[in-house]
């Protein structure tokens, strides 16, 4: 799945939102009634999204959603001595790559999706390890 986006050119939203907002929507599309850092919805679901978020309609070009938790971010930061400015980029990272087709479900795809993020961001391994 991973090598199945080929166009140059891709549409990604990404939605900053708080606990309350993240909470719902993990509880309604994952079945998991608690807060999270980040959730990717790929195009299908996406749709739903950006229109109950963004309030626009899906062109073909698009990869999918992003929602980011930007008050678990700050949690995290604080936790992790990153900046929030750092976490927010490091759980975008993390949503991309999972909207590419990499899955941390396993011990291999999270240090696959890790080593991944480091590359992507330019930076040594992330600090949590629940992503």
């Amino acid at each position: 799945m991973r090598d199945s986006v080929r166009s140059s050119r891709v549409e990604l939203s990404v939605a900053l939102v708080d606990d309350e907002t993240i909470r719902a929507l993990n509880s309604e599309y994952r079945g998991i009634d608690e807060v999270t850092d980040v959730l990717s919805f790929p195009q299908v679901v996406g749709e739903q999204l950006q229109e109950l978020i963004l309030g626009r309609e899906v062109t073909d070009e698009q990869l999918g959603d992003i929602v980011i938790d930007v008050e678990q971010a700050a949690r995290q930061a604080g936790e992790n001595g990153n900046d929030l400015q750092s976490e927010v980029e490091a759980l975008a990272a993390h949503g991309l790559l999972h909207l590419l087709g990499y899955d941390d479900e396993t011990e291999d795809g999270a240090a696959e999706m890790s080593a991944a993020e480091c590359r992507f961001l330019g930076r040594g391994a992330y600090g949590v390890g629940a992503l």
